[in-house]
């Protein structure tokens, strides 16, 4: 896609790189506001390769007079308006990749609060991985020119919903569904989307759970809904998504029908194994415990890291009904 942005932002000073915690991503290079709207300008003339043509077109005192290390441009064919746009441009896009960035930290962070109340207070912990990613600004670029959406940051924001992705593997199908349960569950998470292709596969035999969620974030000048996909999915689910994939990158799409044909079957046998891995878990389980099937109340259930004299003024408390702090 012709982009006149990237070769105005292309004369433009660069931007200092954002970094996260969480994820790092490239310092934007060819996005806006609008794409149109900033007009192509004339560049600076080049000459051939013969050294003994002069490219600078004032006189030799002109050129002598020239203050040392002076950063005056040697043409003013540079439109300044255009590079003043791009400046601008460069740093709203920076500031719309930061904030997907930030959604994702928010999404991280509620997902370390259940593993860490699920390691502390429960004998299981559901959630075995997870990874992140920001689309690249290439890629963002790239599937607005496929998809045909209009390039501004409403249009941008509301077309292409997976901008931001967190991905989740889980032990047990049953996790999978829970998980998810718990994170929507949340007040400021609105869920816009569910696509559950563990009940219905898609024809290749691909399974996961999607969820198009929108989530606050913060910034200085105010509020910004932000949208997010969720997978979630079985270890096997993504050991067999993560071998379609590749298969197909190395392929360019076109894979040969008996790799289609094997990557079918092996669906089936992932499937298989999902059932009967959690047939197993679940009769260990119910040897264990006949309560809470996530160990609320289990006696394999690690005791809380509290010191026992706390414990014990705790109790007497109770036994009181006072409300003494202790």
């Amino acid at each position: 896609m012709d982009n006149p942005v990237a070769r105005a932002l292309a004369l433009a000073p660069p931007l200092s790189r954002f970094t996260s915690p969480a994820a790092r991503f490239t310092e934007p290079i060819g996005s806006g506001r609008r794409l149109e709207d900033v007009t192509d300008s004339s560049s600076t003339p080049t000459t051939g390769q013969n050294p003994t043509v002069n490219p600078d077109p004032r006189s030799a005192d002109e050129q002598a007079t020239r203050a040392p290390g002076s950063l005056a441009p040697l043409s003013t064919s540079i439109d300044p308006a255009s590079i003043a746009e791009a400046k601008r441009l460069r740093t709203e896009f920076t500031r719309f990749m930061m904030q997907y960035q930030f959604a994702i930290d928010e999404v991280l962070t509620k997902i370390s609060i259940l593993q860490d109340e699920f390691t502390h207070l429960h004998s299981y912990n559901p959630i075995e991985h997870v990874n992140s990613r920001v689309k690249s600004p290439e890629s963002i670029i790239d599937k607005v020119a496929r998809k045909g959406c209009d390039p501004s940051f409403e249009a941008i924001r509301s077309t292409i919903t997976d901008i931001a992705g967190v991905r989740i593997t889980c032990s047990f199908i049953a996790d999978t569904y829970r998980v998810l349960e718990m994170l929507t569950a949340q007040s400021d998470i609105t869920v816009r989307e569910i696509k559950d292709y563990i009940a219905e596969p898609k024809a290749n035999g691909y399974k996961s759970l999607h969820a198009i969620i929108e989530i606050p974030v913060f910034m200085s000048n105010g509020v910004v809904p932000v949208l997010v996909e969720l997978q979630i999915r079985t270890i096997a689910m993504d050991f067999w998504a993560s071998l379609e994939h590749k298969i197909y990158y190395k392929y360019s799409g076109e894979v040969p029908g008996h790799l289609v044909s094997t990557l079918t079957g092996t669906a089936q046998i992932a499937s298989e194994l999902d059932r009967r891995m959690e047939h197993l878990h679940a009769e260990v389980r119910a040897l264990d415990s006949e309560t809470d099937p996530w160990g609320d109340d289990s006696p394999t259930a690690p005791e809380p890291p509290l010191p026992e004299a706390i414990v014990t003024q705790l109790q007497e408390l109770r036994r009181r009904g006072g409300t003494q702090q202790v």
